[in-house]
């Protein structure tokens, strides 16, 4: 009598053969994606080179957007000196006045990132002002915490926006809001309670800049809902050229590469 160990290929039936090399391929491409996915989070580097949040926005400014002077939510082209072209029919429920300038937006919000750090949230013995007050907060994790100080000027985070699209959006997690209209006119941005919805075009870049962000830096930590959100965007929005050039720009300035990108610009053949 035949043991299984000793089966034969004529011992087995064509259809289980068949089912038994999709089932054998099918476990190939499961751990061969599993391990990209580990080898990918294991290299990620975050920004060691640059720690002041004011210099990195002059970098992007000077070395980065120089000839692409666009918002990420918006579109709206904007000049050197800051001055901005609304698009036709923008208009915004608050902060009229920071509706004319640019701001650098961080995609991951200083505050998401920064109560992780004990600094942020209780203070630190160098956290006194000239009249001997405690303070706490991103003005205390900006003094007294190195990390934070490198996250904070991490160019891959950093975005131009409107400037009232920017303070409207606050620290908000982005989702999706089904039913909700535009909240700025003919801009494709939402945002409703402390929720946002960013248009479709900027989905895959929030998304590769989000996943960075907390592969790069286990000080910042996503929740399973936000991871599951961005992998869904990242694979469903691919890269594009300009993505792909800003990646490249950065990459020669802060001297660390985003490999979210580099995978969807290689997806995507742009590079």
């Amino acid at each position: 009598m035949e043991t299984d160990n000793n089966v034969t290929k004529a011992n087995v039936p064509a259809g289980e053969k068949r089912f038994t090399k999709r089932a054998a391929i099918g476990a190939a491409a499961v751990i061969s994606a599993l391990y990209a996915g580990m080898l990918l989070a294991q290299n990620i580097e975050g920004n060691t080179v640059n720690d002041s949040f004011s210099k990195a926005k002059r970098m992007l400014e000077r070395s980065v957007y120089f000839d692409h002077r666009v918002t990420l939510y918006c579109r709206a082209p904007f000049d050197e000196k800051k001055n901005i072209k609304l698009p036709e029919g923008f208009k915004t429920p608050k902060h009229e006045k920071r509706a004319v300038r640019v701001e650098w937006e961080h995609v991951v919000p200083a505050e998401n990132f920064g109560r992780f750090f004990v600094e942020w949230r209780e203070g630190a013995d160098v956290c006194v002002d000239n009249k001997g007050r405690s303070f706490k907060g991103r003005k205390c994790a900006e003094k007294a915490n190195e990390t934070f100080r490198y996250m904070q000027a991490d160019m891959y985070n950093l975005f131009p926006a409107i400037g009232a699209v920017n303070a409207l959006r606050s620290n908000y997690n982005f989702t999706m809001l089904s039913g909700v209209p535009n909240t700025f006119g003919t801009c494709e941005m939402k945002i409703d309670g402390r929720r946002a919805e960013p248009p479709e075009y900027a989905r895959g870049e929030i998304a590769r800049a989000t996943l960075y962000m907390a592969a790069a830096y286990p000080q910042y930590r996503l929740s399973s809902q936000q991871r599951k959100l961005m992998e869904s965007w990242n694979k469903l929005y691919p890269a594009t050229e300009w993505e792909c050039e800003r990646a490249d720009r950065i990459r020669a300035l802060q001297k660390n590469e985003n490999p979210y990108v580099v995978e969807a610009c290689r997806a995507a053949r742009l590079r």
